[in-house]
């Protein structure tokens, strides 16, 4: 899976990947109202909402980027309607062509991680058929429980050609409070970067593993020891934009061909149109507006790539 992700990088040059992480206060007053009117202040209005914002931002941003990442906790929100935009989106960015991530961040041991991994990237034996959950290509993963929590997910990546991130180094505060606490001498997250190789050796996929990383844009200096200590690895890097990290933070995380490495962006181009940058557009064209700020993400890495 990760070279079909890395065709379409290169194919659209921009190693960029769009955050489907909709809150309502991202919504234009017109989607929303519009919801409201035909199912009501509930749940499925709500649903409907996200779904007709997510739909306008894929129309205009589809043919510019390789992949998506829907967050998976701002459908989850919702209940039962939530999850099924969920699907519904992660269906739609698959006909565009798109490679879905889903960030779900799972992680448990035995069959509940096995049960996580078939439900988002695998297949369910129901009766006679075998049929596909969430479906979809890629999701993050929890690295906490160790081995016996990864491995049911890279045992459905090696059947069904899909693909893993796990939390190495993240974006936020106050991940170093774990991940940067020493052990034998040697941060936590070098430890767990080093068990992401030893995993991913076991889903090579040319030359990059189905088992990628998650490395944040908001520590380079970090990136750049992580860059060398997982050569092969994708790394799917949050942190860019409105969590403060630069074009220049983000070369670390890059190979010297300019691979291995896709950038996330999420209310930086969701939410552009709120963005004083973006303004003109105004919320009926907030769609335009995203495209406009994808445009303009691609144009920045690229710049230092």
């Amino acid at each position: 899976m990760i070279s079909q992700l890395i065709e379409k990088i290169q194919k659209t040059k921009a190693p960029v990947c769009v955050g489907l992480d909709p809150m309502l206060s991202y919504i234009p007053e017109h989607i929303v109202k519009k919801a409201f009117e035909e199912y009501g202040e509930t749940l499925k209005g709500a649903s409907e909402a996200v779904w007709q914002f997510n739909k306008e931002i894929v129309d205009h941003t589809w043919d510019l980027i390789p992949a998506v990442k829907p967050q998976v906790a701002m459908y989850e929100q919702f209940g039962i309607e939530g999850l099924t935009v969920y699907k519904r989106t992660v269906d739609y960015c698959r006909e565009k062509g798109l490679v879905v991530i889903g960030d779900v961040k799972r992680g448990d041991i035995g069959s509940t991680s096995a049960a996580y991994a078939t439900g988002h990237l695998g297949h369910v034996k129901v009766g006679s058929r075998t049929l596909a959950g969430f479906d979809t290509d890629f999701i993050t993963v929890n690295p906490y429980l160790g081995t016996d929590g990864v491995k049911p997910f890279v045992d459905v990546c090696n059947q069904e050609d899909k693909g893993i991130f796990v939390l190495v180094k993240t974006s936020n505060p106050s991940s170093g409070e774990f991940q940067d606490r020493l052990i034998d001498g040697r941060p936590l997250y070098e430890l767990v970067a080093e068990k992401v190789v030893e995993w991913g050796d076991q889903s090579m996929d040319k030359g990059y593993s189905n088992v990628g990383a998650v490395v944040g844009a908001t520590y380079p200096e970090m990136s750049r020891i992580l860059r060398k200590l997982m050569p092969r690895t994708y790394f799917l890097v949050p942190g860019y934009g409105a969590q403060g990290g630069t074009a220049e933070d983000l070369r670390p995380c890059f190979n010297e061909d300019g691979l291995g490495a896709i950038v996330n962006s999420s209310r930086g181009i969701i939410a552009a149109y709120k963005q004083e940058k973006y303004k003109d557009f105004g919320p009926e064209n907030f769609g335009e507006a995203s495209r406009r700020a994808v445009m303009d993400m691609v144009a920045d890495i690229n710049r230092v790539l």
